[in-house]
Protein backbone atom coordinates (compact mmCIF):
# COMPACT_ATOMS: atom_id res chain seq x y z
CA UNK A 1 0.00 0.00 0.00
CA UNK A 2 1.32 3.26 -0.84
CA UNK A 3 2.24 5.99 1.83
CA UNK A 4 -0.62 8.43 0.42
CA UNK A 5 -3.11 5.62 1.02
CA UNK A 6 -2.63 4.85 4.15
CA UNK A 7 -2.30 8.99 5.36
CA UNK A 8 -5.76 9.61 3.44
CA UNK A 9 -7.34 6.53 5.21
CA UNK A 10 -5.65 8.22 9.13
CA UNK A 11 -7.13 11.54 8.28
CA UNK A 12 -10.61 10.14 7.34
CA UNK A 13 -10.42 8.17 10.41
CA UNK A 14 -9.35 11.19 12.26
CA UNK A 15 -12.12 13.30 10.74
CA UNK A 16 -14.57 10.51 11.07
CA UNK A 17 -13.61 10.58 15.06
CA UNK A 18 -13.55 14.79 15.26
CA UNK A 19 -17.30 14.55 13.35
CA UNK A 20 -18.77 11.98 15.26
CA UNK A 21 -17.44 13.58 19.01
CA UNK A 22 -19.05 17.07 18.37
CA UNK A 23 -22.28 14.94 16.86
CA UNK A 24 -22.66 13.73 19.98
CA UNK A 25 -21.96 17.11 22.20
CA UNK A 26 -24.85 18.64 19.84
CA UNK A 27 -27.39 15.73 20.34
CA UNK A 28 -26.41 16.27 24.21
CA UNK A 29 -27.35 19.76 24.12
CA UNK A 30 -30.56 18.96 21.60
CA UNK A 31 -31.23 16.28 24.15
CA UNK A 32 -31.22 18.65 27.26
CA UNK A 33 -33.32 21.61 25.51
CA UNK A 34 -35.67 18.68 24.72
CA UNK A 35 -35.84 16.93 27.87
CA UNK A 36 -37.31 20.84 29.38
CA UNK A 37 -39.76 21.17 26.89
CA UNK A 38 -41.20 17.65 27.88
CA UNK A 39 -41.95 17.13 31.67
CA UNK A 40 -44.15 14.50 32.78
CA UNK A 41 -47.80 14.94 34.49
CA UNK A 42 -47.86 15.92 38.70
CA UNK A 43 -51.18 15.43 39.65
CA UNK A 44 -52.45 18.56 41.90
CA UNK A 45 -52.21 17.53 45.71
CA UNK A 46 -54.91 18.71 48.03
CA UNK A 47 -54.21 17.88 51.33
CA UNK A 48 -57.04 19.01 54.61
CA UNK A 49 -60.03 20.81 54.98
CA UNK A 50 -60.48 24.08 52.50
CA UNK A 51 -62.15 26.62 54.57
CA UNK A 52 -63.54 29.64 52.48
CA UNK A 53 -63.65 33.57 53.66
CA UNK A 54 -67.75 32.75 53.41
CA UNK A 55 -67.05 30.00 55.99
CA UNK A 56 -64.80 31.82 58.92
CA UNK A 57 -67.64 34.83 57.92
CA UNK A 58 -70.64 32.43 59.20
CA UNK A 59 -69.15 31.88 62.74
CA UNK A 60 -69.51 33.76 65.21
CA UNK A 61 -68.02 33.50 69.27
CA UNK A 62 -70.40 32.35 71.36
CA UNK A 63 -71.45 29.08 68.92
CA UNK A 64 -71.17 25.75 70.25
CA UNK A 65 -69.14 23.03 68.70
CA UNK A 66 -71.57 21.74 66.87
CA UNK A 67 -72.73 24.70 65.00
CA UNK A 68 -68.77 24.91 63.98
CA UNK A 69 -68.47 21.53 63.21
CA UNK A 70 -71.61 21.75 60.99
CA UNK A 71 -70.27 25.25 59.12
CA UNK A 72 -66.33 24.16 58.92
CA UNK A 73 -66.39 20.50 58.44
CA UNK A 74 -64.52 18.31 60.95
CA UNK A 75 -60.93 19.43 61.91
CA UNK A 76 -58.16 18.31 60.83
CA UNK A 77 -56.83 18.07 63.96
CA UNK A 78 -57.78 18.17 67.42
CA UNK A 79 -55.64 16.98 69.96
CA UNK A 80 -56.61 15.67 73.40
CA UNK A 81 -53.60 18.15 74.86
CA UNK A 82 -55.77 20.91 73.23
CA UNK A 83 -59.20 20.16 73.90
CA UNK A 84 -60.25 23.75 73.25
CA UNK A 85 -58.65 24.21 70.28
CA UNK A 86 -59.27 22.54 66.48
CA UNK A 87 -57.32 23.32 63.62
CA UNK A 88 -58.47 23.13 59.88
CA UNK A 89 -55.41 22.89 57.60
CA UNK A 90 -55.34 22.95 54.04
CA UNK A 91 -52.88 22.92 51.04
CA UNK A 92 -52.45 22.45 47.61
CA UNK A 93 -50.05 22.01 45.56
CA UNK A 94 -50.00 22.33 41.51
CA UNK A 95 -47.24 22.02 39.25
CA UNK A 96 -46.04 24.92 38.24
CA UNK A 97 -47.63 27.42 40.50
CA UNK A 98 -46.42 28.35 43.80
CA UNK A 99 -47.83 25.36 46.85
CA UNK A 100 -50.44 27.01 48.76
CA UNK A 101 -51.04 26.51 52.43
CA UNK A 102 -53.72 27.93 54.68
CA UNK A 103 -54.42 27.76 58.32
CA UNK A 104 -57.88 27.93 60.52
CA UNK A 105 -57.73 27.61 64.15
CA UNK A 106 -60.72 27.90 66.33
CA UNK A 107 -60.43 28.36 69.99
CA UNK A 108 -63.27 26.90 72.64
CA UNK A 109 -63.98 28.14 76.29
CA UNK A 110 -66.10 25.02 77.54
CA UNK A 111 -68.20 24.07 74.37
CA UNK A 112 -68.65 27.76 73.31
CA UNK A 113 -66.45 29.32 70.57
CA UNK A 114 -64.38 31.94 72.27
CA UNK A 115 -62.31 33.16 68.86
CA UNK A 116 -60.83 32.58 65.46
CA UNK A 117 -57.29 32.54 63.97
CA UNK A 118 -57.53 32.79 60.42
CA UNK A 119 -54.51 33.01 57.32
CA UNK A 120 -56.10 35.05 54.39
CA UNK A 121 -58.82 32.91 52.64
CA UNK A 122 -60.12 33.16 49.03
CA UNK A 123 -63.72 33.07 48.76
CA UNK A 124 -65.14 29.61 47.36
CA UNK A 125 -65.25 31.51 43.84
CA UNK A 126 -61.59 32.59 44.11
CA UNK A 127 -60.89 29.04 45.47
CA UNK A 128 -62.76 26.93 42.28
CA UNK A 129 -60.80 29.94 39.79
CA UNK A 130 -57.48 28.84 41.26
CA UNK A 131 -58.90 24.95 40.35
CA UNK A 132 -58.69 25.82 36.98
CA UNK A 133 -56.76 23.46 34.56
CA UNK A 134 -56.09 25.59 31.50
CA UNK A 135 -58.46 23.76 29.42
CA UNK A 136 -60.01 25.84 26.83
CA UNK A 137 -63.74 24.95 27.09
CA UNK A 138 -66.04 25.81 24.47
CA UNK A 139 -69.11 28.11 24.32
CA UNK A 140 -71.53 27.01 27.42
CA UNK A 141 -74.85 25.70 25.79
CA UNK A 142 -78.22 27.43 26.48
CA UNK A 143 -79.62 25.16 29.06
CA UNK A 144 -83.42 26.54 29.09
CA UNK A 145 -85.61 26.20 26.00
CA UNK A 146 -87.88 28.30 24.95
CA UNK A 147 -91.75 27.83 25.02
CA UNK A 148 -91.29 27.78 20.74
CA UNK A 149 -88.57 25.06 21.66
CA UNK A 150 -90.88 23.40 24.07
CA UNK A 151 -93.44 23.10 21.42
CA UNK A 152 -90.96 21.62 18.84
CA UNK A 153 -91.87 18.36 20.82
CA UNK A 154 -94.68 15.97 21.05
CA UNK A 155 -96.99 16.42 24.38
CA UNK A 156 -96.18 13.59 26.86
CA UNK A 157 -98.52 10.50 26.48
CA UNK A 158 -99.65 10.84 30.64
CA UNK A 159 -100.57 14.57 30.89
CA UNK A 160 -99.39 16.42 34.22
CA UNK A 161 -101.27 15.81 37.34
CA UNK A 162 -102.87 12.02 35.87
CA UNK A 163 -101.28 9.12 37.24
CA UNK A 164 -101.11 6.07 35.35
CA UNK A 165 -102.92 3.01 37.01
CA UNK A 166 -100.30 0.58 38.16
CA UNK A 167 -100.51 -3.06 37.17
CA UNK A 168 -102.01 -5.72 39.14
CA UNK A 169 -100.56 -7.31 42.09
CA UNK A 170 -99.97 -11.03 41.32
CA UNK A 171 -101.82 -13.48 43.31
CA UNK A 172 -99.32 -15.09 44.45
CA UNK A 173 -95.19 -15.23 45.26
CA UNK A 174 -92.49 -17.65 44.46
CA UNK A 175 -91.43 -18.80 47.57
CA UNK A 176 -87.70 -17.23 48.78
CA UNK A 177 -86.07 -20.44 49.64
CA UNK A 178 -86.05 -24.37 47.67
CA UNK A 179 -88.36 -26.11 49.00
CA UNK A 180 -86.81 -29.24 51.76
CA UNK A 181 -86.41 -32.40 50.13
Amino acid sequence: MSDHYLRSTRLSLVLVACASLMACQSWSSTNKTLSGLVTPYKMDIVQGNFVSKEQVAAIQPGMSRTQVRNILGTPLLASMFHADRWDYVFTFVKQGLEPQSRKVTVYFKGDLLERIDADDLPSEAEFVASLDSGRKLGKVPVLEASEEDLKKFPAPANPAGQKAPLPAAPASYPPLEPAAR
